[in-house]
C-alpha cells in the first residue's frame, strides 16, 4: 500500500519529529529560539509532509552551508526569512549551522481579535513558500522586531501569551511592508518570467501527485503548449524536465538521508513499482538507489 504523505495536525507533534528540544503548552502558538545543538555535525534532514499550522523564521547562517526548504535552494546563506502556509507539501534540509528565531501558530491563536485576519497577509501564499534573502546588516535590523514577541512570549503566561500574540500581528504587519518594499525594488518581469515563475511554484507544492505538463497548464489557466514555449523560451528548458528534476531532487534526498526501503521511497512518491523509481532514479542521478545510498553512507 501507498504510505500517506505525513501530516501534522499539532505543532508539539511535529516538534518531536525534529531533533530540537522544547514542546508547546498552548496548542496555538509556539516561539522557538533555533541554536546549534550540541552535535557540531548533525544535520537535518525531513522528508515531504504537510502541516495544518503556518510557519515563519527569520534565520542567519553562523557556519558555511547550504540550506535547501524543497526546491527552494539557499547556497551559503547569510540571512534569510522564510514562510510557509498551512496544508502545502513541504520538506527541508540543512545542517547545525542555523541560528534565529522560528514561529509556529494556528489561526485560532488570532480568534481573539478577528476570525481569519492571519489571511490578509500575502506573505503567506497558500501555493508556495515564500522566502526573502539578504545580508546580515538586514538580519541585525530584523533581529529586535522578533525578539519584541520572544521576550514577551517568554515572560507572559505559557497558557495564553496574550501580549506575545498582539506583537505577532504588529511583527506580521511590519514584515508585509519590509517585504513589499523589497518586491517593489525588484526589476520588473516580463509575462514569460512570471508564468516560469508561477510554475516552479506549482511544482513546488503539487510534484508528488501532478507529473505532466498540462496539469501544471491547467492550474495557470493557460495551454500545456502555451506554457511549455513560455518556459522554454524563459529558461531554454524543457517544462517536463523542471517537473522531473523537482521529483528526483527529492529522491535523491530521501535515499541519502534516510533508511527507509527504496520499495517504500518509491511508493511514497507515488511512483507505480520499484522497478519504474529505480529507472528514473539512475537516469537522474547516475547510480541505482541502492548504489548511491552506499557511496553517501
Amino acid at each position: 500500500m501507498k504510505p500517506a504523505l505525513p501530516f501534522y495536525t499539532e505543532i508539539n507533534d511535529f516538534l518531536a519529529s525534529i531533533p530540537w528540544p522544547g514542546r508547546t503548552e498552548n496548542p496555538d502558538f509556539y516561539c522557538l529560539r533555533l541554536k546549534p545543538l550540541d552535535k557540531p555535525q548533525v544535520s537535518v534532514y525531513r522528508p515531504p509532509f504537510k502541516r495544518a499550522f503556518y510557519f515563519f523564521a527569520l534565520l542567519f547562517n553562523s557556519g558555511k552551508v547550504n540550506v535547501s526548504y524543497g526546491e527552494e535552494l539557499v547556497e551559503d546563506p547569510d540571512s534569510y526569512l522564510v514562510f510557509h502556509s498551512p496544508n502545502l507539501v513541504y520538506s527541508f534540509a540543512h545542517d547545525n549551522a542555523l541560528e534565529g528565531y522560528i514561529i509556529y501558530f494556528k489561526p485560532e491563536a488570532f480568534s481573539f481579535f478577528r476570525p481569519g485576519f492571519h489571511q490578509q497577509f500575502s506573505l503567506f501564499d497558500q501555493q508556495r513558500t515564500n522566502l526573502f534573502r539578504f545580508d546580515h546588516h538586514t538580519f541585525i535590523e530584523l533581529a529586535p522586531h522578533f525578539e519584541a514577541v520572544f521576550s514577551a512570549y517568554e515572560q507572559s503566561g505559557r497558557d495564553a501569551h496574550l501580549e506575545a500574540r498582539l506583537k505577532l500581528l504588529g511583527l506580521l504587519c511590519y514584515l508585509e511592508g519590509f517585504t513589499l518594499d523589497r518586491n517593489q525594488k525588484a526589476i520588473p518581469a516580463g509575462r514569460q518570467q512570471v508564468l516560469m515563475r508561477d510554475f516552479i511554484q506549482l511544482i513546488e507544492s503539487h510534484y508528488i501527485h501532478k507529473r505532466s505538463v498540462k496539469e501544471y497548464a491547467d492550474l495557470l489557466s493557460v495551454t500545456a503548449n502555451y506554457l511549455s514555449q513560455s518556459v522554454k523560451q524563459a529558461s531554454g528548458r524543457n517544462a517536463l524536465s523542471f517537473i522531473s528534476e523537482r521529483l528526483a531532487t527529492e529522491a535523491r534526498s530521501l535515499v541519502r538521508y534516510t533508511d527507509m526501503e527504496i520499495s517504500r521511497i518509491a511508493y511514497q512518491l507515488e511512483f507505480s513499482d520499484p522497478n519504474n523509481f529505480g529507472k528514473f532514479f539512475k537516469k537522474h542521478a547516475g547510480l541505482s538507489p541502492s548504489a548511491f545510498r552506499r557511496q553517501h553512507r
